[in-house]
């Protein structure tokens, strides 16, 4: 049985096993039949042209995982920013670990999803916000037809958050093939302040396909300082739809790291409802073998005298590919914008690819955009300059590498993200980077 009929076939079964209310059972039929209509992407559909899923959908998934796996945290310490006192927010095959976690708060609302849909406390935020922005999508309605299970996080008005949270998605990989759908509602409150770390780990060296989708709402004067650590194993797919809405002079900034994985697809949309806001989209990519990333953006600014900056790095070894689909829209309105777009790529390899797409779609004449893209290699002059000076070849390329992908890691604000960032870039290079940051 193909795929799509296995999870049409299983929505009864599912549903008849969670406890939802009548209106979520509406959104989660409307999404269903969406899926059904539209299924898969495939490179037919021009968003999707350079990425195939194709070979990860031969799998046969487990759409129920088991979901009774123990973990022990000495078998996932490593996998946390364990430097750090922070808030957890753990997930084992989709199911939430109290063991695992801790979101011990005040001023703060910090729990499952499941939890705000069901709490009368809860229920008018989870209502005004949830699957407000989502774009109904292939992917997107599969997740809100299948989720289970995420991470809520509500942070009232004036409040800042005094240390980071972390969600993290493990999978033990005790099924044969595992798919996951983990849904995010993140809202944060006028003049309100955090910053969140996010990552997904298979456990086990089984087939695993990750759809996860968050929406996150930043009010007036809201800042939110996001960052996905995607270092998976090569037996994980993972595919992140993240939808952004900001109000007038709020502050998103979200860093992807890519690393890890088989196939990653990050679907990034921005929304800038009000004056003055400010969305920063960063990221860098290091990828060898057969690894497949793949960054779509969007930036869509409706109200004038706002900023976008874009800035993402790729290096590619091997028979790697690297997408980079970025898309900014300047509606009529939006006069007085400033948008700005780069793409750099490095290939350290005859035989990886990188297929880049830039676009600007500007109705409005007042306006200061800009975009770029480059693909090429190492310098040759520099390099040679380095091992003249003493720096063995290897060690002298890391250096370039690295000193190429800074731009993005200086805008880290959190120092033990940086330094956790950091040697996982060593580690891609083979090196070690030997100086303090």
């Amino acid at each position: 049985m193909e795929l799509k009929e296995k999870i049409l076939s299983s929505y009864v079964a599912f549903e008849n096993g969670v406890n939802i209310n009548s209106d979520l059972h509406e959104i989660r039929t409307e999404a269903l039949q969406n899926f059904e209509k539209l299924g898969f992407p495939t490179k037919k559909l021009e968003a999707w042209k350079y990425t195939s899923l194709n070979s990860i959908l031969k799998e046969d998934y487990s759409i129920f995982p088991d979901r009774d796996a123990a973990v022990e945290l000495a078998d996932v310490k490593k996998y946390f920013i364990h430097e750090i006192d922070s808030y957890k927010i753990i997930f084992v095959d989709g199911k939430y670990s109290s063991f695992l976690s801790n979101t011990t708060h005040d001023g703060k609302d910090i729990c499952l999803l499941s939890a705000a849909f069901s709490k009368e406390k809860y229920k008018p935020i989870v209502e005004k916000y949830f699957n407000k922005i989502a774009k109904q999508d292939n992917l997107t309605s599969l997740n809100t037809a299948f989720a289970t299970e995420g991470a809520f996080i509500h942070i009232p008005k004036n409040v800042e958050v005094e240390k980071p949270i972390q969600i993290i998605n493990f999978t033990t990989g005790k099924e044969n093939a595992t798919m996951l759908q983990p849904r995010n509602l993140i809202v944060v409150e006028k003049n309100a302040h955090v910053q969140i770390i996010e990552r997904h780990q298979n456990l086990n060296n089984n087939a695993v396909l990750t759809n996860s989708v968050t929406e996150i709402y930043t009010d007036t004067h809201a800042t939110v300082d996001y960052y996905k650590i995607q270092n998976d194993n090569n037996s994980a797919s993972l595919v992140d739809n993240t939808y952004i809405e900001q109000q007038k002079e709020s502050t998103c900034s979200l860093h992807t790291f890519s690393f890890g994985g088989n196939i990653t697809r990050n679907n990034l949309n921005f929304y800038q409802k009000g004056e003055h806001i400010n969305s920063i989209l960063k990221g860098i990519t290091i990828i060898e073998g057969k690894q497949h990333v793949d960054h779509h953006t969007l930036v869509n600014h409706i109200e004038p005298n706002c900023e976008s900056h874009q800035d993402y790095k790729g290096i590619y070894a091997d028979r790697s590919t690297g997408v980079f689909n970025g898309k900014v829209i300047v509606e009529k309105e939006a006069q007085k914008t400033n948008a700005y777009q780069q793409n750099n790529n490095v290939l350290i390899s005859d035989k990886a690819t990188v297929n880049a797409k830039p676009q600007l779609e500007i109705f409005a004449d007042d306006v200061k955009c800009s975009h770029g893209c480059t693909i090429g290699q190492l310098d040759d002059q520099a390099l040679f300059y380095m091992q003249q000076r003493g720096i063995p070849k290897k060690e002298a390329n890391a250096l370039l590498m690295y000193a190429f992908a800074n731009t993005v890691l200086e805008s880290v604000k959190i120092p033990e993200v940086k330094k956790r960032i950091t040697k996982l870039i060593a580690d891609k290079l083979g090196v070690n980077i030997g100086f303090d940051l």
